[in-house]
């Protein structure tokens, strides 16, 4: 493909999204390298973070553990311990929420895909968000 422009992005290139708990970095976005498949990005969770129960109506959603350790609620009933080394996929439609319970922090890369429809759409909190004052980082939309 001669022509096409392929752009890296550093972790610190992108902002932090804490408003569901850790620390949420989309690395690789619509707005980032406008993608139009799905999104990648990084959780760093210290021990005892959280990300809130949600689920993803249009997305699958994959999880890899790169360091540390999560224990991984699915359906409000289901647990599974990640350790480093390990993921798992979440299938659409199905509540999850991570919790770092190791002693160091966790470091998770993730993917969603296909994208949904619209930014707003694509996330659905099912629990109080640790840190909801925070401003809302996009994913979506154009750089």
């Amino acid at each position: 493909m001669s022509g096409t422009h392929i752009k890296k992005v550093a972790l610190d290139d992108v902002a932090v999204n804490r408003r569901r708990g850790g620390e949420i970095r989309v690395l690789l976005s619509p707005k980032t390298v406008q993608s139009t498949s799905g999104f990648f990005g990084v959780l760093t969770l210290a021990p005892g973070e959280f990300v809130s129960e949600h689920y993803h109506p249009y997305s699958e959603e994959f999880i890899y553990v790169s360091a540390g350790s999560l224990l991984v609620r699915i359906d409000g009933d289901q647990e599974l311990t990640l350790r480093a080394g390990e993921g798992l996929m979440v299938p659409k439609n199905v509540r999850h929420r991570v919790t770092n319970v190791g002693t160091v922090p966790a470091v998770v890369p993730f993917h969603l895909s296909p994208l949904a429809p619209r930014p707003e759409l694509g996330h659905v909190d099912t629990e109080e968000l640790p840190a909801a004052s925070e401003p809302q980082v996009e994913v979506g939309g154009s750089a």
